[in-house]
């Protein structure tokens, strides 16, 4: 592994690796309006949550190190106070990109990348119609980053005072992630889609987990298990013991071969063909990967016990 120190690198650079080893990251479509009325819109991927009571998200325009210029955003959130910030989706992210361009102050970009304004309730600035999530907020604080050494960066910490969530990303009161098909930032041209295909649960124990040091060692020193696995099983709150009764099959079950049955993500047939086959039912790396698929439907307790079947 490659040992940097910042001052090792020249400013671009630096940039770059931060910006590609901090990913992805959330992007704010930021919409201000300035002194004369002309409304500005920037994306920014320094951008996050911090506090929910009350909503507390930051932005970090940075001033240009090259010319020392302040961002649009920036100034105009100075001066007013106020601004709305958009989710980008998958089907805007040519247009962020477009409005990421540098136009002059007085250049509209929501016309520019023909994104359409929506009317806020409590902030002047408009949201962005397309977002299906978007917020208003008010300037809590401006925090300069280290201008005694020339540092251009800065943390705005912004008050959300309205949220607005479509419909359509909906579902049982909460927002679904994979109706948002949201876009995230990467380093240098790079992005990430976090569509339907690419988001998934970890469901988090409610309760301290015994710990991946309290698993047996055959399990623990698995070559079959990974990292994920192991710290599955090492999220329930105590230690299984083997209930004899597992595995139980109907009459009619039937399988396959156990390399067919595993390819077709079905460990309880696999299981079936090993419990009938004493090579099999006693082989470390078969109980193991059964084990696995059975993690990866998130039937923990099923896992368990095709492990302590050892």
């Amino acid at each position: 592994m490659t040992t940097i120190l910042p001052n090792d690198l020249p400013h671009r650079e630096r940039h770059q690796l931060l910006l590609s080893g901090v990913a992805p990251r959330p992007i704010a479509l930021v919409s201000t309006i300035d002194q004369g009325g002309i409304a500005n819109l920037s994306p920014y991927s320094f951008f996050n949550a911090y506090s929910s009571k009350p909503p507390i998200v930051a932005i970090g325009p940075a001033i240009s190190a090259k010319t020392g210029a302040e961002k649009d955003t920036y100034r105009n959130l100075l001066d007013s106070g106020e601004c709305t910030i958009s989710a980008c989706t998958y089907g805007m992210v040519e247009a962020i990109s477009l409005a990421s361009c540098e136009y002059p102050r007085d250049v509209d970009e929501f016309v520019k990348c023909g994104l359409t304004k929506a009317a806020s309730t409590i902030v002047r600035p408009p949201r962005v119609a397309e977002a299906p999530f978007a917020m208003e907020c008010k300037l809590m604080e401006n925090i300069e980053l280290r201008r005694d050494m020339a540092g251009n960066g800065n943390i705005m910490l912004l008050e959300v005072v309205a949220f607005h969530v479509a419909d359509s990303v909906m579902v049982d009161g909460r927002i679904d992630p994979r109706k948002m098909d949201l876009v995230a930032r990467m380093g240098y041209d790079w992005y990430a889609r976090a569509g339907a295909a690419n988001v998934f649960e970890v469901r988090k124990p409610t309760w301290n987990g015994i710990g991946v040091d309290a698993l047996p060692d055959h399990i623990r020193t698995s070559d079959v298990l990974t990292g994920n696995d192991l710290a599955k099983l090492a999220g329930v709150r105590e230690l299984p013991m083997y209930d004899g009764s597992f595995p139980t099959f109907d009459e009619d079950f039937a399988a396959d071969r156990i390399d067919i049955e595993l390819a077709a993500q079905r460990p309880d047939a696999a299981l079936y063909v090993a419990m009938r086959d004493p090579s099999l039912r006693h082989d470390r790396r078969i109980l193991h990967t059964i084990a696995q698929v059975f993690l990866a439907q998130q039937r923990v307790d099923e896992a368990w016990q095709t492990l302590l079947m050892e």
